[in-house]
């Protein structure tokens, strides 16, 4: 019994002076600029479309209208909640680059 105890400290004395030199430390998580954008297109998606559930989510990319006006660009892939169907959701988020102000969405269906 005595054998056990012993080896039993002696491994957990050995664990904490291994933790004390090997701290975990936790990565920054990054976070893309279109973030942001991402989550309101599949929110307002979402709302649009509550009788569907958001199954896909692509980033396709950010567009410049002019120099007050920028898009970003999303495909959501849908599925309808009692499995009927299936389709895609152009999102085009609108929002001024400068102030980082969202101004509008805009959404165009396809069966691709």
């Amino acid at each position: 019994m005595k054998k056990t105890s012993r080896t039993l400290f002696v491994f957990m004395f050995l664990f904490c002076i291994f933790i004390k030199l090997h701290p975990v430390i936790a990565e920054p998580v990054y976070e893309p600029p279109y973030a942001k954008w991402g989550k309101i297109a599949v929110l307002r998606t979402i709302e649009k479309y509550p009788q569907a559930d958001v199954v896909d989510y692509l980033h396709i990319g950010r567009e410049q209208k002019n120099s007050t006006v920028s898009l970003e660009k999303f495909k959501l892939w849908l599925r309808m909640k009692d499995g009927s169907r299936e389709f895609g959701v152009f999102v085009n988020v609108e929002f001024d680059p400068r102030t980082d102000k969202y101004l509008g969405i805009t959404y165009t269906e396809t069966d691709r």
